[in-house]
């Protein structure tokens, strides 16, 4: 069951060097970190590679699907960065130099003694009616278009840009969460766990394993928003956790946390 007051979002990463391997993701985990501690729940990431009409079919259904979406990737200098041009035939928009833009760009290229070319300008190019979103690391701004955020795929200038669009989101109802250890595995207590999920329509409930030694363990994560029925549904699941213990002779969780 969806909840009303949730802000979604969805999160595209653009890039071959992503898909190759060559370069390894970090953005997916910081725009995850951005989300939860906003309240806004990131519900999916495509990773998808340098090819416009791919770009533009993966923001155009995140963009219907989602509150807010965010890209990484593809707006700097060079030929393969083309981002800027998908977003701009996404929203069926020109995409012209534009002069605050160009204007930040060439005050830092001042600053630094960079020569002003063509293909530095590539990055001063932002679709007609998007606002900007401002770099503080190396100047060259990402945009906001409706509700797409475009920004670099360099993790720093990356944050950076995070950092600059957070207060203008808004954020949803917190995502509250609790964990119930059990010393068994999935196997053995998921009918049981899913009859509870089943009772908890409204509380997301999640087993995840985890082995070492020998052993087989098992972490089950319930998320919700209504603190009472979370600490209800996490009664329950701890009830499972002690009859599944006892059944399996398996010691209190406290002796293998």
């Amino acid at each position: 069951m969806s909840d009303p007051h949730s802000v979604t979002a969805g999160l595209v990463v653009i890039g071959d060097e992503i898909l190759s391997g060559r370069t390894k993701d970090v953005n997916i985990g910081t725009v995850a970190d951005f989300c939860t501690d906003l309240a806004i729940v990131l519900s999916e990431v495509r990773v998808v590679a340098d090819v416009e009409a791919d770009i533009i079919a993966a923001v155009r259904a995140l963009a219907d699907r989602y509150t807010y979406v965010f890209t990484t990737g593809g707006i700097g200098p060079t030929h393969d960065d083309i981002t800027a041009d998908a977003i701009a035939k996404a929203f069926n928009v020109a995409l012209p130099i534009n002069p605050e833009a160009r204007a930040m760009l060439e005050e830092r290229w001042r600053q630094t003694g960079t020569e002003v070319n063509e293909a530095r300008l590539r990055m001063a190019r932002i679709p007609e009616g998007a606002s900007l979103i401002v770099n503080s690391v190396s100047a060259a701004p990402g945009f906001r278009m409706n509700n797409v955020h475009v920004m670099a795929g360099v993790p720093k200038i990356m944050q950076a840009m995070l950092e600059a669009i957070a207060p203008t989101l808004k954020g949803g109802r917190k995502v509250l969460s609790q964990t119930v250890r059990c010393g068994v595995g999935e196997g053995a207590i998921g009918s049981a766990f899913a009859r509870i999920q089943d009772q908890f329509p409204d509380v997301k409930m999640g087993s995840y394993p985890r082995m070492g030694e020998g052993v087989v363990r098992t972490e089950l994560v319930l998320r919700g928003t209504d603190e009472a029925r979370l600490a209800e549904a996490a009664v329950a699941v701890r009830a499972m956790v002690v009859a599944a213990h006892s059944a399996h002779g398996v010691l209190a969780a406290r002796d293998f946390d």
